[in-house]
């Protein structure tokens, strides 16, 4: 995933890798997912329905989270360039448990 951190909003961002499309594509599913859970509870839906759904987008974000995770252990970083050391990893690893 590219790290952007804008400092002029006319600073075109970089573009996209294979891995970033990946994940939009992937985040864009679980946010159907989502508007299905709101109208699920709209229409007053079955608790394990919803239930079931919000377990499934659950899963989906965690997958997103292992892809951006494994992308960042290779190398990706705010500061493109420097070697990724094991603090760095496990620093990532907790902030995706939080």
């Amino acid at each position: 995933m590219t790290t952007h951190t804008p400092t002029d909003p006319q600073t075109p961002a970089p573009p996209l890798t294979e891995t970033d499309t990946r994940v939009l594509l992937r985040l864009r599913r679980i946010e159907g997912q989502v508007r299905g859970l709101q109208r699920m509870i709209e229409e007053g839906r079955d608790c394990h329905d919803i239930l079931t759904q919000l377990s499934g987008v659950r899963s989906a974000l965690d997958a997103a989270g292992e892809q951006i995770l494994e992308q960042y252990a290779g190398g990706c970083r705010a500061r493109p360039g420097e070697a990724v050391t094991p603090q760095d990893v496990v620093r990532a690893v907790k902030l995706l448990r939080r």
